[in-house]
C-alpha cells in the first residue's frame, strides 16, 4: 500500500508544470502592474512630421500673411516693409559682425541675471514654502511682484544704480526672483504628505531633507517655475537695455532695437524682434523642454519615446 501512495514520474512532471504555471502567472501579474513607461524609438519620419513640419508650416504662413500685408498696401512701405526687406537688413548687420555680438551680448546678461535670480529665489522660495508666517508676510508681494511689468521698475533702477551694468541686472532680478520662488513653493505645496513622513521615517532632517525629500517631490513646480523665470527676465532684460541705453554699456538686442527706432529704420526694428523671438524660442527648445521632458519621464507623467 505504502508503495501505491508514491508520486510516479508523470506527477512530478505535471506539479511541476503547474508551478512553472503560476510561476509564470505571477510574473505577468507583476508585470501587469508596472506602471513604467516603455521606451519606443520614434521613426525619424514621424519626428519630422510631428515636430518640424508644424513650426514650417507657421512660419511659411506668417511670412505669406506679411507678404499679402504688404502687397494690399495695407500700411507705408517705410511703417510695414517686406520681408525681403528685413532680410536684407539683418543681412547687413551680419556682414558688418553686428549680428553675433549683440546676441552674445544679451544673452551673457540674461544667463548671467538669471543665474543671480535663480541663487536668489530657490532659497527664499523654500523658507516662505516651510515658514508660515514668512509666507504670510512675503507670499502675497512674490505674487504681486510676479504680476508687475517689469519695465516699472527700468526709471527706478536708473534713478538708483545710474546707468551701468547694475540696472540691467537689478530689472533682470526684479523681474525673475518671484517666477522662480513661486514656481518651487507652489512645488513643494504639491508635495503629498506621505513623501514627508516617509522622510521623518529615515531620518530626513534640515538640508538633508531639502536635499532627498521636498526639491526632488517638488521638481515638476520648481522646473516651471525656472522656465517662467526664464521668460521673465529675458522680457526683463529687453526692457532694460531698450531704455537704459549708453556708449558705456555696450550694444545688446534692446541697445540695436532703440537704435533702429531712433533712425526710423523699419526693417532693422523688425529684424531684431525676430532675433530677440529666435533667442527665446531656442533656450526654450534647447535647454528648458529637454530638461522638463527628462523631469515627466522620470516621474511616469509623460510617455517615453525616441
Amino acid at each position: 500500500m505504502a508503495g501505491t501512495d508514491r508520486p510516479g514520474p508523470g506527477r512530478a512532471i505535471a506539479q511541476e508544470s503547474d508551478g512553472a504555471d503560476g510561476l509564470a502567472r505571477l510574473e505577468a501579474g507583476l508585470d501587469a502592474l508596472d506602471t513604467r513607461p516603455r521606451t519606443v524609438r520614434t521613426p525619424l519620419r514621424t519626428v519630422l512630421l510631428r515636430k518640424v513640419l508644424p513650426p514650417l508650416l507657421s512660419v511659411t504662413l506668417v511670412l505669406l500673411l506679411w507678404q499679402l500685408a504688404v502687397a494690399l498696401h495695407l500700411k507705408e512701405t517705410y511703417q510695414l516693409p517686406p520681408p525681403l526687406d528685413v532680410w536684407e537688413a539683418l543681412a547687413k548687420e551680419w556682414r558688418r559682425g553686428t549680428v553675433l555680438d549683440v546676441v552674445w551680448q544679451s544673452v551673457t546678461r540674461g544667463g548671467v541675471g538669471f543665474a543671480i535670480s535663480l541663487a536668489i529665489g530657490t532659497p527664499l522660495g523654500l523658507l516662505v514654502a516651510q515658514t508660515p508666517w514668512l509666507r504670510a508676510a512675503i507670499g502675497p508681494i512674490l505674487s504681486g511682484l510676479q504680476s508687475l511689468p517689469s519695465v516699472a521698475w527700468v526709471p527706478a533702477a536708473i534713478i538708483w544704480f545710474g546707468l551701468s551694468n547694475t540696472t540691467i541686472y537689478a530689472v533682470v532680478l526684479l523681474g525673475a526672483v518671484p517666477s522662480i520662488a513661486n514656481g518651487l513653493i507652489a512645488g513643494i505645496d504639491r508635495t503629498p504628505p506621505l513623501y514627508l513622513r516617509a522622510g521623518q521615517v529615515i531620518g530626513a532632517h534640515g538640508l538633508s531633507r531639502i536635499r532627498h525629500v521636498l526639491l526632488p517631490a517638488a521638481l515638476p513646480g520648481y522646473v516651471a517655475g525656472l522656465k517662467q523665470g526664464w521668460a521673465f527676465s529675458w522680457r526683463s532684460l529687453m526692457a532694460a537695455e531698450l531704455i537704459a541705453s549708453s556708449p558705456d554699456l555696450g550694444v545688446g538686442l534692446g541697445q540695436l532695437l532703440e537704435t533702429g527706432r531712433a533712425y526710423q529704420d523699419m526693417p532693422l526694428v523688425l529684424g531684431v524682434i525676430v532675433l530677440i523671438l529666435g533667442v527665446g524660442i531656442g533656450v526654450e527648445l534647447l535647454v528648458f523642454s529637454p530638461v522638463e521632458r527628462h523631469v515627466l519621464r522620470s516621474r511616469g507623467l509623460l510617455a517615453r519615446s525616441g
